[in-house]
C-alpha cells in the first residue's frame, strides 16, 4: 500500500465517521423510538415553604412535638430539623418548613395538625409613597 492511498484511505474514513455522526438525526425515526428519546424523568417536586398549624402540646416540648409530627411524613428527625425552619410556640402553635405537594398532603393527616398552608407574604398598603416599617409591613407616608 502506498502512501498515497493510505492517506485516501483515512480521509474516507474519517468522512465516513463524520457521517455517522451526522446522518443518524436526518433519518427517519420510529414514533415509539422517538417517544422513547424524548420521555422525560418526572422532576422532583418542588418544596416551598408552609406554615403548620398543631394542637399545643400536653406533655411534650412544642420543638420535639414539631419534628416528631414531621419525621412522620418526612422518614426521619434528620430529614425533619433541615426541613424546619422556624417554631411558633407563642402566639400560636406550629412551625414553618420547607414540603412538597404529597408532603402537604400526608401531614395533614398526622395526629395534632389542624391546618397546613403555603407562606406568603402580605402588604397592608401598596403603591408608592410607602416604607417598609416593623415586620416588614408596608406604612404609608
Amino acid at each position: 500500500m502506498t502512501v498515497s492511498s493510505f492517506r485516501s484511505l483515512l480521509s474516507v474514513l474519517a468522512l465516513l465517521s463524520v457521517a455517522v455522526l451526522v446522518v443518524p438525526s436526518f433519518l427517519p425515526v420510529s414514533s415509539s423510538a422517538m417517544a422513547d428519546a424524548t420521555t422525560k424523568l418526572p422532576e422532583p417536586e418542588e418544596a416551598t415553604v408552609h406554615i403548620v398549624f398543631v394542637r399545643k402540646p400536653e406533655v411534650e416540648e412544642p420543638e420535639a412535638f414539631h419534628i416528631r409530627t414531621l419525621a412522620a411524613v418526612l422518614g426521619s428527625e434528620e430529614a425533619s430539623k433541615e426541613s424546619l425552619i422556624y417554631h411558633y410556640t407563642h402566639a400560636a402553635s406550629g412551625f414553618s418548613a420547607k414540603l412538597t405537594k404529597s408532603q402537604v398532603e400526608e401531614l395533614s393527616k398526622q395526629p395534632g395538625v389542624l391546618q397546613v398552608m403555603p407562606d406568603k407574604t402580605l402588604h397592608l398598603m401598596g403603591g408608592s409613597g410607602t416604607s417598609a416599617g416593623a415586620a416588614g409591613l408596608a406604612w404609608g407616608r
